[in-house]
């Protein structure tokens, strides 16, 4: 009888325990689709779109003529 009397301690550390593993899992997603997800287009949002992308010749461009502006 004493297996089936659950008290409220008990309770609070299930609630406590059920809220920590759904928050890891939360996190562990987040992480996962920032660095291995392969639908992700190189950002964490997963937007698919070229926000994580740089073009480094569009760069170099702006550099140069910043530079001849001078």
């Amino acid at each position: 009888m004493l297996l089936l009397a659950i008290t409220s301690v008990e309770i609070q550390y299930l609630l406590i325990g059920v809220l920590f593993i759904a928050a890891a899992f939360y996190v562990g997603r987040i992480f996962y689709r920032a660095f291995f997800s392969k639908t992700a287009a190189g950002c964490a949002k997963g937007c698919g779109g070229a926000c994580g992308q740089l073009d480094i010749d569009s760069l170099q461009r702006t550099i140069e003529a910043r530079a001849a502006a001078k």
